[in-house]
């Protein structure tokens, strides 16, 4: 049985105004996520992969072009149809982690809850909320640090409560926008590690952003990104994972 594909798009093109003059960002992009895989997205800078992943998340509208998330269109879906795919149904990981400098780590990872659930729905099931909020800390090995605010840790630590936070929904699908970027080398692979084993351990979808051709080396799936367009760059073990997942 064929892989099932979580997030398509096609033919997505992009534009930004300066002046009066127009700077095309994507050309008409293809794209398909497999479920389960690791999908890498490699390219040099401004090449538009941080533009495309805005529109993978709905946070910006496409000039042309569809996004279909499960064969659902969700581009031009109504709002309250694009907030519950982004409260619920993906994750997304920041290169500059986007943490609330005001709120402890267990705050900024209980914020998704908070932001997805009404007033009185977050307070009737605020224990659950603090136990997930505590596992998934736990799980990236943050928990010791819950009380801690972001001033107060260092990159490694913020990108793993950004991590933790992205899962607290548990999402279909994470959305990491270079998330070993603004790291240093050793750091950097301890979040791989974390990555690919949600990605193992989970059966989660994972599409990562980044600018290191040996980060998208180790991939199931790897898309090049060069002006504006995207091709296919090597599916090195795919078939291998495929029959996994199918099995």
């Amino acid at each position: 049985m064929p892989t099932p594909i979580v997030l398509t798009t096609r033919g997505l093109k992009k534009s930004y105004h300066k002046d009066r003059i127009d700077v095309p960002v994507l050309r008409g992009v293809d794209l398909d996520i497999q479920q389960g895989l690791v999908t890498a997205l490699v390219g040099r800078s401004g090449s538009g992969k941080s533009t495309l992943m805005h529109l993978l998340a709905t946070l910006d509208r496409p000039d042309q072009g569809e996004v279909f998330f499960r064969g659902n269109r969700i581009d031009n879906a109504p709002r309250a149809v694009r907030d519950r795919y982004r409260n619920h149904e993906i994750g997304v990981i920041f290169q500059f982690y986007h943490l609330l400098p005001e709120l402890s780590a267990i705050e900024n990872v209980l914020a998704p809850a908070m932001i997805s659930q009404s007033v009185w729905g977050y307070f009737r099931s605020r224990r659950e909320n603090l136990r997930r909020a505590e596992a998934m800390l736990d799980r990236v090995g943050l928990l010791h640090r819950s009380k801690h605010r972001p001033c107060e840790m260092s990159g490694g630590e913020m990108q793993r409560v950004a991590i933790a936070r992205a899962l607290m929904t548990d999402p279909t699908l994470l959305l990491a926008d270079e998330p070993t970027g603004n790291l240093d080398t050793e750091t950097g692979k301890e979040i791989l590690r974390l990555l690919a084993d949600l990605n193992a351990t989970d059966n989660m979808t994972i599409l990562m952003i980044t600018h290191d051709d040996e980060i998208a080396a180790a991939a199931d799936v790897c898309w090049r990104m060069k002006d504006g367009l995207i091709q296919t760059e090597h599916e090195e073990g795919l078939s291998e994972r495929l029959a996994t997942h199918a099995a």
